[in-house]
């Protein structure tokens, strides 16, 4: 069953987001994560704007957290950590 990244974030410093973004992704690729949604334009009906949204699809949940815990995430990780504001929540898909 499919599982879900889904991400709202605030980038406070875009050279180190940038650098964040251009290590994550490989590190998600490697544990098969396909990028559904990333930025882009949204309309926010409830809850805290944030103005960049991202959705990955991974094979499953246990797909989706071991790339979070994975050493090439993590290092990617380190630069947004101070670069953004985030909100990382993984929600399991439905079959069919």
């Amino acid at each position: 069953m499919p599982a879900y990244w889904i991400a709202h974030v605030v980038v406070t410093d875009e050279d180190a987001y940038g650098r964040y973004a251009r290590l994550a992704g490989p590190a998600i690729a490697a544990h098969g994560g396909k990028f559904l949604a990333r930025g882009g334009a949204h309309v926010q009906l409830e809850g805290r704007d944030r103005p960049r949204n991202v959705v990955v699809e991974f094979p499953d949940i246990a797909a989706a957290e071991a790339c979070y815990n994975s050493e090439a995430y993590q290092a990617a990780l380190v630069h947004a950590k101070g670069a953004s504001e985030r909100d990382l929540v993984v929600v399991a898909g439905i079959e069919g």
